[in-house]
């Protein structure tokens, strides 16, 4: 019986032991690469104000849209949202706002204090539509072209350099 619980013990450490090792040699560094150069699929938001649907159709209206993942909560989406601003004057592209896991009431006093850049508005009160576009954390932004077609993912928030990267693009027909 001794014999047992012994190599019962031996096999168990042999496979925790076994577990570390292959974590240790994991990738564990969030990349959306993945993404980039495909269509996003069944794009279906419901809007902020519970009054229309966003899907693939509308998106595909627009020469250029920066699909952007926001919370009046999250302090990163106060900071990239004058390039938002700017970026709203942009005539190629249109935005549209994802409002994720917040209170409707907040993300319009964060909208009245510092100026609605969204062509579009959205909600995701769930965080369950983010994931399908690959967001795990917010501000995250997704340019994608009139076949829905991602360009260019940005992870956190909006800066200078991301802002010329977007113009440049949507800039280059």
């Amino acid at each position: 019986m001794q014999k047992i619980i012994r190599s019962s013990i031996v096999l168990l450490f042999i496979f925790i032991l076994l577990v570390f090792y292959n974590s240790l040699n994991r990738e564990t560094n969030y990349s959306t690469d993945h993404l980039i150069g495909n269509k996003l699929a069944n794009v279906n938001l419901k809007g902020f104000n519970d009054k229309k649907v966003y899907t693939s159709e509308d998106l595909r209206e627009n020469n250029y849209t920066l699909i952007n993942f926001w919370a009046s909560w999250c302090a990163p989406c106060r900071v990239e949202h004058p390039y938002l601003m700017q970026l709203s004057k942009e005539k190629n592209l249109k935005i549209l706002g994802v409002n994720f896991k917040d209170k409707k009431i907040n993300a319009s006093k964060f909208l009245n204090e510092l100026g609605n850049p969204y062509y579009y508005m959205a909600k995701d009160t769930t965080g369950k539509q983010s994931v399908n576009f690959g967001i795990y954390g917010i501000p995250e932004s997704i340019l994608i072209n009139n076949e829905t077609i991602v360009l260019k993912k940005f992870v956190g928030p909006l800066n200078e350099q991301n802002l010329n990267d977007i113009k440049e693009i949507i800039n280059s027909l």
